[in-house]
């Protein structure tokens, strides 16, 4: 088993899209080991993008990140990276596959409802950033 890190941006949160999204992915086979509700500052989204940072859409993205609550997760399943990477589909809504979440509940590159971990090390960190290990069930 593997486990990633998952996020349901403040976008399809305030849209009332938390439930379907969920259901989608316990449909996709995940197990929801960590999960929170959570309304990130602008220092804590930029500690979490923190590679991003001389980016020119960085200020853009922290404050779009902490622009509301958001669902933080660690979901669970064998190549858990992989799989959520899939269901998320590309990053640019337009581009993403039929079916996917970005597809589904994304409205363009900036707003595209979900956020998922890239590598084992990008998991790794990113769980480790919102979550203690006693809150993983």
């Amino acid at each position: 088993m593997e486990q990633t890190f998952a996020v349901i941006k403040p976008d399809a949160f305030a849209a009332g899209l938390a439930g379907q999204i969920l259901a989608r992915i316990y449909e996709a086979g995940f197990s929801v080991v960590g999960l929170k509700k959570i309304w990130l500052s602008e220092a804590q989204a930029g500690g979490f993008y923190h590679e991003h940072q001389d980016k020119p859409f960085f200020a853009d993205l922290t404050g779009f990140m902490s622009s509301g609550p958001c669902l933080v997760m660690v979901l669970e399943a064998p190549k858990a990276i992989l799989q959520w990477r899939e269901l998320m589909g590309a990053t640019d809504p337009a581009a993403a596959a039929a079916g996917t979440l970005r597809r589904d509940f994304g409205t363009f590159i900036g707003r595209n409802a979900v956020h998922g971990s890239d590598a084992v090390e990008t998991a790794a960190f990113e769980i480790n950033y919102f979550f203690a290990g006693l809150e993983l069930l």
